[in-house]
């Protein structure tokens, strides 16, 4: 018997987070994506004349922010199953979410091994949290992690001038031929320092690159 496809919005001001989180989910035959937004209004325009199995919704989107969005979805009684997908982590704004109906909650920094299994729970009408919000729940815990006070250069130290400009431009969702005609060097040059980049940095692909661009504070 065959498996129906499980279809999926991914909505996220951050082109480089979209593209890395539908590159992993090419991996699962099952999911597709049907449809990217890069701002609330966006969402709330698509799913009135299409549909989605499921939505992954970030939080903090241009024009309408998420928590609208849901707050939309509710008064016209039409609330897609919807994955928060944020980098905010406060037991209130967990509680508020759920109160709005959504049925997941996944930090952006644990998208990756996450994103799939979430997906799959939702849809079959399970609440899922990632493993870090789990604990946010049972430990009531809204501190800051030290780790946000650390200075930045421990993190992005050991990038040359241009690999870190470069990066900047990659945060700020720029194209590897925008990028290139930004700074006046050959995409095949831009390319080149992404790699070295990535293997600086210690990650694997574009969600890898996401992940620790949200995980240390450069894009949200």
């Amino acid at each position: 018997m065959e498996t129906k496809s499980i279809h999926v919005h991914i909505a996220d001001d951050h082109q480089i987070l979209i593209d890395g989180i539908a590159a992993v989910l090419k991996t699962e035959p099952q999911i597709q994506v049907v449809g990217f937004s890069l701002d609330g209004q966006s969402v709330l325009d698509w799913f009135t004349t299409q549909k989605a199995d499921i939505l992954i919704l970030d939080i903090g989107m241009p024009k309408v922010d998420g928590i609208d969005v849901l707050r939309s979805f509710n008064s016209r009684q039409d609330l897609p199953n919807t994955i928060v997908l944020t980098s905010y982590n406060d037991i209130k704004l967990i509680k508020e979410v759920l109160k709005l109906g959504a049925k997941g909650f996944i930090t952006k920094v644990s998208a990756g091994e996450n994103i799939i299994e979430a997906i799959k729970t939702v849809y079959k009408g399970e609440l899922y949290f990632s493993k870090d919000i789990r604990n946010k729940i049972v430990d009531s815990f809204t501190g800051k992690k030290a780790s946000d006070e650390e200075h930045f250069n421990e993190y992005f130290g050991m990038l040359t001038e241009r690999e870190f400009e470069i990066l900047k431009l990659v945060a700020e969702d720029y194209t590897n031929k925008e990028i290139s005609e930004k700074l006046f060097i050959a995409p095949v040059t831009v390319d080149t320092h992404k790699k070295n980049i990535m293997t600086k940095l210690g990650v694997k692909n574009a969600l890898g690159l996401a992940v620790y661009l949200v995980k240390h504070k450069i894009i949200e």
